[in-house]
């Protein structure tokens, strides 16, 4: 039944199979497909496929974000994502493309991957202008400074909750990237720990960076032409702040979420500072007294209401 409803074959017709399309018609597909789709699927075809599918002209860009944000499944983390297992991974991923890119690489935003597998990549990747790496628990000041002497044309970087990371590599990227226009250095929210935990490993919890001003600092001194800069939960003070507003007069964006140690006077009175700001997010959240033990200190409730200067709610 089947034989007698496929179509008469024309003369002279030969049937060609998939792995017969030219390399040229090959990437012309394969830059319409999606990172899963070209990684999970086009790649497992024939080897055809497979050898056009690590072209170079098709790895400019690594960016897993989409991914991370699927499987998360609207939560912005998962503990499976803190293990040496998935770190594998994701390292893997990083040193394939890398290679892959013949230098062309110029975006990567990946999450917990390691000081050697970005080591890898900046030596791989001179042409690399953006770099999202939140979240990156082995990521360290060794890595970011190889980034900061190999990829001079970084415009964007990302080393939220990267907590190995210090002051000192913020002054590196500064210094040899000179276009840097975009910097994120978020910190995970240490004033409310619990909706971490049994997600994010305990001991890297405790290891929450305490030299906000020194980061400040060296933004304000190596990064005067930022703008676009996210500090949230960061321990800057009003101090740091001000050396920032002081410094980075391009600023147009700046999010100081979570910042329990500013308040909101002290960021009106560097406000004037920054004749090119469109947007501050100031630290606008509750801070349950249950946390301060408010049966002991019960003190601050009183200080609050005379003063009216509740630093956990501006």
């Amino acid at each position: 039944m089947e034989e007698q409803l496929q179509p008469p074959a024309q003369p002279g017709a030969s049937l060609r199979g998939w792995s017969d399309l030219t390399t040229v018609c090959l990437l012309n597909i394969f830059r319409r497909l999606g990172l899963s789709d070209r990684w999970l699927v086009a790649m497992r075809v024939c080897k055809s496929w497979l050898d056009a599918a690590h072209d170079s002209c098709l790895w400019t860009s690594l960016d897993l974000e989409p991914a991370f944000e699927a499987a998360g499944a609207g939560r912005p983390d998962a503990a499976a994502w803190w293990t040496p297992a998935f770190q594998r991974r994701v390292d893997g991923m990083m040193r394939s493309v890398a290679e892959w890119s013949d230098g062309g690489l110029k975006e990567v935003r990946v999450r917990h991957c390691s000081d050697q597998a970005l080591c890898f990549l900046a030596e791989r990747s001179p042409n690399l202008q953006i770099l999202s790496v939140r979240s990156s628990q082995s990521v360290t000041d060794e890595s970011i400074s190889k980034i900061a002497n190999s990829c001079p044309n970084l415009i964007e970087l990302d080393i939220s909750n990267c907590y190995e990371v210090s002051y000192k590599s913020i002054e590196l990227i500064g210094q040899n990237c000179p276009n840097l226009v975009i910097l994120r250095r978020n910190l995970l929210n240490w004033l409310d720990p619990s909706q971490h935990r049994g997600v994010v490993p305990e001991s890297y919890l405790r290891n929450l960076p305490q030299d906000g001003d020194c980061e400040a600092s060296s933004i304000a001194r190596f990064m005067p032409n930022l703008k676009h800069l996210e500090l949230r939960f960061s321990k800057l003070s009003g101090t740091g702040l001000k050396e920032i507003a002081e410094s980075c007069n391009s600023l147009e964006f700046l999010d100081l979420a979570g910042c329990a140690n500013l308040t909101n006077r002290g960021i009106e009175q560097v406000r004037a500072n920054l004749k090119s700001i469109k947007t501050i997010i100031k630290p606008n959240f509750f801070m349950p007294r249950s946390a301060f033990n408010a049966e002991r200190y019960g003190h601050w409730q009183l200080y609050d209401e005379r003063f009216q200067t509740n630093v956990f709610q501006i």
